[in-house]
């Protein structure tokens, strides 16, 4: 099983736990959790596309384990000393990671997320992550789409401004691989990117038929549930009529006939001579 230093490399291309969360060593209990939010918001298995839930999830728990230990003071402490950590904590081993994110956070709606990317575009916070994944990528697009929250291809045009005036400014060095990027390597990323939004529509096309066909079948059901009712009624009182009916028939007093009264008949005895 990889430890959780490779794991950090393997998916944040760090190896220390505040180069991940993307904060200094000084930073204060509440910059930690801060940084933990944003990150673990991006990669949180209920919030991501189906293809890339596995990597994500796997993501979500690393980020988790980091946090776990930075928010504890003593556990911080040793980490910050001696760079070691308890690995094989059960408390660690155990933890389910989704339960850990929701006892920290409030539950986040599809309406928070879309207002955060709102406040984050454009923002100081976004520049900060655009010059940090220019650095980190010596310019390379691909890796600053990957690094920054809520780009795309379609962003593109205007993360180059941004960083076309970072260069003119002094503010980071002029790379090459951003200045004279690759006409192919853009058409492979601009192709990359429309795969992905396909796959994306495709996927949400599918959830919305899904939910129109319950919603439909529970109609239905519902339909057929007051049809069933109604027919139970009518049924009854049909029943309730006949039972009315009859019982009013059985009610009615008979007429008793007459007893025909028997004729007398005489017998002619003749006289013996």
């Amino acid at each position: 099983m990889a430890s959780l230093l490779d794991l950090c490399e393997q998916y944040f291309g760090a190896r220390n736990f505040y180069d991940v969360l993307k904060i200094p060593k000084t930073a204060n209990d509440k910059q930690v959790k801060k940084a933990y939010h944003k990150l673990s918001l991006l990669v949180h298995p209920d919030r991501v596309e189906e293809n890339i839930k596995t990597e994500a999830t796997e993501k979500f728990k690393v980020l988790g384990r980091i946090h776990s230990i930075l928010s504890d003071s003593d556990k911080r402490k040793i980490y910050d000393e001696s760079g070691q950590y308890d690995e094989e904590s059960e408390e660690v081993v155990m933890r389910n990671w989704a339960d850990y994110w929701r006892s920290l956070f409030k539950e986040i709606t599809v309406e928070d997320i879309n207002n955060y990317e709102k406040n984050y575009k454009g923002s100081e916070t976004e520049i900060k992550d655009l010059k940090r994944a220019y650095m980190d990528s010596k310019g390379d697009m691909d890796y600053i789409l990957e690094a920054v929250p809520f780009t795309n291809c379609e962003e593109e045009p205007r993360l180059h401004d941004i960083i076309q005036n970072l260069i003119k400014s002094g503010e980071v060095p002029e790379y090459k691989t951003f200045t004279n990027e690759n006409a192919k390597k853009k058409q492979r990323r601009k192709r990359k990117w429309a795969r992905e939004a396909a796959e994306a529509e495709r996927l949400e096309q599918m959830l919305k038929i899904e939910n129109e066909e319950n919603a439909a079948a529970n109609d239905l059901a519902l339909v057929i549930q007051n049809r069933n009712k109604a027919r139970a009624s009518q049924s009854d009182s049909f029943f309730d009529s006949l039972i009315d009916k009859y019982a009013k028939k059985a009610e009615k007093p008979t007429t008793k006939k007459k007893k025909a009264t028997p004729v007398k008949t005489t017998r002619n005895t003749k006289k013996k001579a």
